[in-house]
């Protein structure tokens, strides 16, 4: 297997749309990418939580035995929780590769994460509001404290691995990179303005584009991290429980996640040529709940018509978010333009704006009514273990799933069913970066 290098800026790896790369490519990318790190070196794993369906339960056992020959002294682990609640030790340990009671040599601590504790966090710069103004296009213009987790304070790690998958996302556009840092292992302040700035931008313009506000945001956000960072970003899909990588390049985050987002594009957005009047989204079982299961909205929302409706079926959803479920129940889901009337009115959204962009983000997009009423562009049923009275709090309409049939929409033209909804982006079309 080839090995692509670009001097300029360190990065290594190999990935095409039609690749499916074995365990020992794998090896031999991050055998280079991992090649440079010093003998003695400190080294932080930075992982994705369990909403993220990733490989780096096959990366990390096979970057561990590399990291055992450059003889470094320590490896920990950091999850990037952002603002999700921790998991639990078994999945900590499936998520590395390392179920039950497996070993992982050399490997010290897995630390959660905690994005609400200023006690855990440490302050490494700040982004100027003239910085922040001219990076959102004068979408934000106040200064941003960089806080972050207290691992990453000056002198603790010398290396810092980000491991990662690359997909169309809601903020940043598409994931990875630099997103694992901000607001992956992040405080609120950043947590808080990229989302925002997310919803700000709308998700029409951001979703599925590399070269977005929110992205450039966290990646000048990015440059105070105090140690080396070796972004490894992967393009993973699954098809029937198979997990398939097609792509891994690793080095510069911002070369990696660049390189990952041009195989991504081919393999996580499908075009239909047509928009439809109902979408049926049979929400992949990854999504527990609508915090991360909102996922089905925002990647299918382009492809619904005006008036249209969206029917998310997902028996095995419980509830609306574990974390922000009391503020989302508060103030329900709303287009944007509603969304902004609300955090201008209500301290409480003003401090958490994430939550807010989380609205705007679900409802997806609204249609102006004749009397000039904002209203969503489409109608949201949630078919699920969420309880009618819920819904309604939250502005969705409710569908016992015990009614749903499959086969009561499967021969109208005028509806689309996708499966493991929320995966992948649906265009009608492809557009210009």
């Amino acid at each position: 297997m080839s090995i692509v290098s670009v001097p300029a800026a360190f990065i290594t790896g190999n990935g095409h749309p039609d690749f499916d790369l074995a365990p020992a490519d794998l090896r031999d990318i991050l055998s280079e990418a991992l090649s440079s790190i010093s003998p003695r070196s400190s080294v932080l794993a930075i992982v994705a939580d369990k909403t993220r369906d990733d490989n780096t339960d096959i990366l990390f056992p096979l970057a561990v035995p590399i990291l055992a020959e450059r003889k470094i002294a320590k490896l920990d682990a950091l999850v990037a929780q952002g603002t999700h609640a921790p998991m639990s030790d078994e999945d900590k340990r499936a998520k590395i590769g390392a179920p039950g009671t497996t070993q992982v040599p050399g490997l010290a601590r897995i630390f959660d994460h905690d994005w609400a504790d200023p006690q855990k966090l440490v302050t490494i710069g700040v982004l100027t509001a003239a910085r922040v103004n001219e990076l959102t296009a004068g979408l934000v213009n106040q200064p941003i404290n960089l806080t972050v987790n207290q691992l990453l304070a000056p002198g603790l790690y010398d290396t810092i691995l980000v491991f990662g998958t690359t997909a169309p996302h809601e903020v940043a556009g598409f994931s990875g990179g630099a997103k694992y840092f901000f607001p992956g292992v992040a405080g609120p302040e950043l947590t808080h303005a990229t989302h925002w700035l997310g919803a700000l931008a709308t998700i029409e313009k951001v979703i599925g584009r590399v070269e977005t506000p929110t992205r450039h945001l966290f990646e000048a956000a990015a440059d105070f991290v105090p140690a080396r960072v070796i972004s490894l970003s992967s393009v993973v899909t699954r098809d029937h429980g198979r997990l398939r990588t097609h792509a891994l390049f690793c080095g510069d985050f911002r070369q990696a996640v660049r390189k990952a987002a041009d195989v991504s594009r081919h393999v996580h957005i499908k075009y239909t040529g047509r928009k439809y009047k109902r979408v049926v989204a049979l929400l992949d079982t990854h999504y527990t709940d609508l915090w991360v299961g909102g996922k089905a909205s925002y990647r299918l929302g382009p492809v619904i018509e005006e008036q249209g409706a969206l029917i998310i079926y997902a028996p095995h959803l419980t509830t609306i978010s574990e974390t922000h479920g009391a503020l989302i129940k508060r103030y329900g889901y709303a287009p944007l333009e509603r969304v902004r009337e609300l955090v201008a009115q209500s301290a409480e959204l003003q401090q958490n704006l994430c939550v807010a962009a989380h609205l705007a983000h679900v409802s997806f997009a609204g249609r102006r009514l004749a009397d000039g009423k904002i209203v969503p562009r489409y109608s949201i049923t949630l078919a699920s273990a969420v309880d009618a009275h819920t819904c309604r709090q939250v502005n969705l309409q409710y569908m016992d799933p015990r009614t749903f049939r499959r086969e009561n929409y499967e021969d109208d033209p005028d509806t689309l069913i996708v499966e493991q909804a929320g995966r992948d982006l649906y265009l009608v079309e492809p557009r210009a970066e």
